[in-house]
């Protein structure tokens, strides 16, 4: 699979916002097919640290990585670590930083990776290919928390019906592939809910993406990851992040307006609150959104939502301080070492 058959999505804006320059240092920190990565080494003479979890990316990566020799370097690690990973290279600050949240288009291509209900496979989910993953989760999970599950991370309305109905097929037989999953979900899911306005759904979606977000951490993975970049970034470095779902887009938005703001909201009664000087001052006051020739283009796009922040001189935000909208974070024992 070539980097062609994969343009990433709002490039132009991305480009823009984080305005590349020579002798710069920046991370694609969800590397993917690299096409962050290599319009950013076009549009300027400088380096790319790209970190991705998956194996696959890096390694599909490094025969055309090779041109970019000595200005782009690959690193087979989640964005969470990218502090520790930078450190143990060499490099204390960056010039700027680029997450396209979520799953990537080619690992939802590969019906071997078990991410989507579009291609039968093996129900992995995993970004990094490793276990537990899906399948456990499914197998072992009680009704109650694959609801949870279901409701928190996929916002999924009738979670306990569904998981219920899970339940009761796996008693039956093991639940292994993404087609077995779909069709309990959608024989679980009355017509009339299958549908959102004129906006026709499959019913399995918010369950498969739930189960996703879960398994691989990504909102913990996501905050970590903004915390880190924070701290890496040098007075006018830039955060760009593209988000495609509301959860992850939540997070974004409210670090932004809690690093943003010096002073708190105050009341009738008592004035504004002091808060921290502000760590970052926002690109734009709002998210962009992708133009309608590439969402005719690329329906991927279509949820796409960019928002940026220019690094100022002022320290970090203690870790721990904000409320950044994360749902309560579901401890299964198997996931975590247990039995």
């Amino acid at each position: 699979m070539t980097y062609a058959a994969h343009q990433p999505v709002m490039l132009k804006e991305v480009i823009a916002a984080l305005a590349p320059k020579k002798g710069g240092v920046y991370v694609d920190a969800t590397f993917g097919a690299g096409g962050y990565a290599r319009a950013i080494l076009n549009a300027a003479d400088c380096t790319v640290y790209g970190f991705d979890r998956d194996p696959t990316a890096i390694e599909r990566a490094k025969e055309w990585a090779k041109e970019f020799s000595g200005r782009l370097f690959l690193i087979n690690r989640p964005f969470a670590e990218m502090r520790e990973a930078l450190n143990e290279e060499g490099v204390e600050v960056i010039d700027g930083v680029v997450f396209d949240l979520g799953v990537s288009s080619m690992q939802l291509d590969e019906a071997e990776r078990g991410f989507s209900f579009r291609h039968e496979g093996p129900l992995s989910m995993r970004m990094d290919g490793e276990k537990p993953d899906a399948e456990d989760v499914i197998a072992r999970a009680d009704a109650q928390d694959l609801a949870a599950i279901f409701r928190r991370y996929g916002e999924e309305n009738r979670a306990s019906a569904i998981a219920r109905a899970i339940i009761r097929e796996r008693e039956k037989a093991p639940i292994t592939t993404t087609d077995q999953l779909a069709s309990i979900v959608e024989k679980a899911t009355p017509v009339p809910a299958r549908q959102k306005g004129k906006k026709k759904i499959h019913p399995a979606t918010r369950v498969f993406q739930a189960l996703r977000i879960f398994v691989n951490d990504e909102l913990g993975q996501l905050i970590a990851g903004l915390r880190a970049a924070e701290r890496l970034l040098r007075p006018a470095g830039r955060l760009v992040v593209v988000a495609f779902h509301s959860l992850e887009d939540r997070i974004v938005k409210r670090f932004l307006a809690s690093r943003s703001e010096s002073k708190g909201g105050g009341s009738r009664h008592l004035p504004p609150a002091e808060r921290p000087p502000a760590s970052f001052e926002l690109l734009y006051p709002r998210a962009l959104e992708p133009s309608n020739e590439e969402t005719a283009d690329n329906p991927r796009a279509r949820s796409a939502k960019l928002r940026a922040a220019v690094r100022t001189e002022a320290p970090p935000a203690p870790d721990g301080d904000d409320a950044l909208g994360a749902p309560k974070e579901i401890k299964l024992s198997f996931m975590h070492g247990g039995k």
